[in-house]
């Protein structure tokens, strides 16, 4: 396998382990990225840029960077769907609202967005709706992809929702509605997209290669995802971590709030559809570059390249602080959450107490860890059935802990 890019002098380890995703965790297309205060120590690709080829193998890379398995190799600007890892850089807008004076954490949402109100959660606050206490991870009736990513149709839909559970009492990840509560809030905010936000004040500020909401001009780049993987790729043994017998129960149950939350946009959309990719849907559809992952979280701790940095000290506070955890009513693990990013715990190790971030389903991966000044982006093609520690992603981190001398939880 040709690994392409740079590493820093002493991180070699974060090479060997992602070289290593390719050799044994059947990897297809991956890229990962690394900065340390403010500077990018690591900056890796390889594998082929579309994930549903045949897998690359080790050591059959050509000259041109591409896997034995054939097709376009990735490059250093390829670009893929980040699925839930666009929720970390969604979140990072309701807190810049509330660090420029605009957004009160502990209003009711309906403040801002008055039909929200409806059905009994008039009561539940913005910090609800963020720290995915807000009781609406799932619709009555699932949305079609078209409206799904028509903002008035889909925000209409989530406001008129009757809650699982009364706003406040409890935690269960909003995989996909995140998408239209944020969407929601946000425009009523602001006037603006939460995709239109992020590009003008994260994105295009700091040089980012990241869209929610992909324009036509950059589909070329984005490579395109593979069929999840039902079995482990030769060589992997069982490096998979399994999801444990209850939840992979509450999958198969039509009526149960994991397979809904999951399948309020019906049919499934297609991921390499290109009307899925310029959807503006942040808790789900993002694109991004690994370079782009890493630098966006290195701006929340810092200056990066000259850039200001994101988050003043008591946003970045904010950021890292606790405000959901113990028995998700979704995941049916215990997650802990932050407004809007998930934080380090056993359901979503990262690098240690101060890290918080967001993994995408199937792979992806973005945090920050102000303690040691760490921010990490891994993005690939090859889906697989976790949904927050993915055993690519974590074989990375760990090299990055080794490397930085942080202490991650043990797998």
């Amino acid at each position: 396998m040709d690994v392409r890019g740079t590493v820093a002098a002493g991180w070699e380890p974060v090479r060997d382990a992602f070289l290593r995703n390719f050799e044994q965790r059947g990897e297809r297309g991956a890229a990962v990225a690394v900065h340390r205060d403010g500077v990018r120590v690591v900056d890796l690709w390889a594998g082929a840029k579309d994930g549903d080829g045949e897998a690359a193998e080790a050591g059959g890379g050509g000259a041109d960077g591409a896997g034995a398995g054939g097709g376009a190799p990735w490059t250093e600007d390829t670009a893929q769907v980040v699925r839930s890892a666009t929720k970390g850089v969604a979140a990072a807008v309701p807190l810049l609202l509330h660090q420029r004076g605009l957004l009160d954490l502990d209003a009711p949402v309906a403040a801002y967005w008055p039909e929200f109100k409806a059905a009994g959660k008039d009561r539940a606050t913005v910090r609800d709706l963020l720290a995915h206490r807000a009781g609406v991870p799932v619709l009555d009736r699932p949305l079609t992809l078209a409206e799904a990513a028509d903002l008035p149709t889909a925000t209409a839909a989530i406001a008129a929702q009757a809650p699982v559970w009364e706003p406040g009492t409890a935690h269960g990840y909003h995989a996909h509605t995140f998408s239209w509560l944020l969407s929601g809030l946000v425009h009523r905010v602001t006037g603006r997209t939460v995709g239109r936000w992020v590009a003008e004040e994260i994105a295009d500020p700091l040089g980012l290669d990241l869209w929610i909401g992909l324009p036509d001009a950059e589909a070329h780049r984005v490579g395109r995802i593979g069929p999840v993987e039902e079995v482990e790729p030769p060589g992997s043994g069982a490096l998979r971590l399994r999801p444990k017998r209850a939840v992979t129960e509450a999958y198969r149950d039509p009526d149960s709030l994991t397979r809904r939350a999951f399948g309020v946009i019906d049919p499934k959309p297609d991921e390499n559809d290109p009307a899925y990719r310029a959807a503006e849907l942040p808790g789900s559809a993002g694109v991004a570059t690994a370079r782009a992952l890493s630098r966006f979280y290195a701006a929340t701790l810092g200056p990066v390249d000259g850039a200001e940095r994101l988050f003043a000290p008591e946003t970045l506070a904010l950021a890292r602080t606790e405000e959901s955890a113990g028995p998700d009513r979704v995941l049916l693990v215990g997650t802990r959450f932050g407004l809007g990013h998930m934080l380090h715990g056993p359901a979503s190790p990262l690098l240690g107490p101060s890290s918080f971030g967001h993994p995408g389903r199937g792979g992806s991966l973005g945090f920050a860890d102000p303690d040691s000044g760490t921010a990490f982006g891994y993005v690939t093609n090859g889906m697989r059935k976790t949904v927050t520690a993915d055993p690519r992603a974590q074989a990375l981190v760990r090299a990055v802990a080794a490397v930085a001398g942080v202490g991650s939880i043990r797998r």
